[in-house]
């Protein structure tokens, strides 16, 4: 009896190491896939700086770069399974708990419910993309903006409901930018493995990463709550616009230089999260 009973907590064991297997080639599968995204994103960016494209510096149009590429439909497939795996981690952490002394409380569940909501759509979009059922990944995300705007705004309280979304997106970009200036990512990564030259270089992709992704986070949530205070939905910019609005400040494209360097980092930073996160 004491046999089976071995037999069988080592057969719970052996399903236990394999789903932590499987989840954790997901979760590094879907870091890569960001990065990825993050780098076109950022590239296209630049080149908006200096004048050198008309696409859509967003996901669509790091897309449609990608699909221009030797192999693209393959990259397309890759990228997509990648973010299926991202959305399937933050799957896992939404009913398992995700590490760190407070993995399994409420909040952390909470916000893991809303990045595998996210990630689920954001995969779909680029499978949908890879399958040829969609020209720009889901189209554009200033048109995208616009239109979701206008049909919160026609719902009853609707400015206050945009408003407030806003907001939350302010303190979301304010809350991403401090974070990765303070170098709370630390607490994910597996230090020990990383040499000193390794850790220095992972600090400037993190930083400077991590406080341009919150900037332009935080930019985005402002036009939203100037869309819902003018009570005008074209207001409300995506990806692509709120990129471009940097070149219309006094800075001219130099600031958007600075911003979109900042994102190829961030996708610099996804591949080190890749490789050295505990998941």
């Amino acid at each position: 009896m004491n046999t089976s009973a071995m037999a069988q907590g080592g057969r719970i064991r052996a399903r236990r190491a394999a789903r932590g297997s499987a989840i954790e080639g997901a979760a590094r599968a879907g870091l890569a896939a960001r990065g990825v995204i993050y780098l076109l994103v950022g590239a296209l960016a630049l080149q908006i700086a200096f004048g050198d494209t008309g696409e859509q510096a967003d996901r669509g149009g790091a897309l449609a770069a990608l699909a221009q590429q030797p192999f693209g439909a393959v990259l397309l497939w890759a990228l997509g399974i990648g973010l299926a795996g991202m959305a399937l981690w933050r799957l896992s952490e939404m009913l398992f708990g995700s590490v760190g002394p407070d993995g399994r409380s409420a909040r952390k569940r909470l916000l893991a419910t809303a990045r595998f909501a996210f990630y689920v759509f954001v995969a779909f979009s680029v499978l949908s993309f890879a399958a040829g059922r969609g020209r720009s990944g889901g189209g554009s995300s200033d048109r995208q903006s616009q239109d979701a705007t206008a049909r919160v705004l026609e719902m009853p309280a609707g400015q206050w409901l945009v408003g407030a979304a806003g907001l939350a997106i302010v303190a979301a970009g304010g809350w991403i930018g401090v974070r990765a200036v303070l170098r709370k990512y630390h607490d994910k990564l597996r230090l020990g493995q990383l040499s000193p030259r390794t850790r220095r270089l992972v600090d400037v992709t993190g930083v400077a990463g991590g406080a341009a992704r919150g900037l332009v986070f935080a930019v985005a949530g402002v036009f939203a709550v100037r869309a819902a205070i003018d009570y005008e939905p074209d207001r409300a910019k995506g990806l692509d616009d709120t990129l471009r609005s940097f070149a219309d400040t006094p800075l001219g494209p130099w600031l958007l230089v600075f911003v979109a360097a900042g994102l190829v980092l961030f996708g610099v930073f996804s591949f080190a999260m890749a490789r050295w996160r505990r998941v």
